[in-house]
């Protein structure tokens, strides 16, 4: 038998557990050599634990058109929009602030994203979380 060998890898971002095969994600599942269908199927039953919320997936395909799905986080900003109940960011961050986050909620997002973060301790990743909190228009606050 002829050793597989990887064509293709690339990331997408879908909301879990509600994925389908309409536009965007399918055509470029198909033009990436997955069948879009095995893949919704997939993707679906790996993120029924996180569904309707939005996460990253990296997607290897073999030269069998086979493939292999590697389940990722929610993003640091849906995390953070969902712990001040905002629909969105401000545009002008520095002008418009959108809410308020303490530094707990911020160390909760940050240990929950410690393995997709490069930081090497859990008060530099709580850091790089309030970066992005404040890049947001999301005002930190202590407590």
């Amino acid at each position: 038998m002829a050793k597989k060998e990887i064509t293709n890898v690339f990331k997408i971002m879908a909301v879990g557990g509600q994925a389908t095969p309409a536009p965007p994600l399918g055509p470029v599942l198909g033009s990436k050599g997955v069948n879009p269908g095995q893949f919704i199927t997939k993707f679906n039953a790996a993120t029924q634990a996180v569904k309707g919320k939005k996460v990253g997936c990296i997607v290897t395909v073999w030269s069998d058109r086979s493939f292999d799905l590697e389940i990722k986080g929610s993003p640091a900003s849906v995390m953070i929009l969902d712990a001040i109940k905002a629909e969105k960011g401000s545009g002008t961050p520095n002008k418009n602030k959108v809410g308020k986050m303490t530094k707990s909620q911020a160390k909760k997002i940050a240990e929950a994203k410690m393995a997709d973060l490069n930081a090497g301790s859990v008060e530099a990743a709580q850091r790089i979380i309030e970066g992005t909190a404040r890049s947001m228009g999301v005002t930190v606050v202590e407590g």
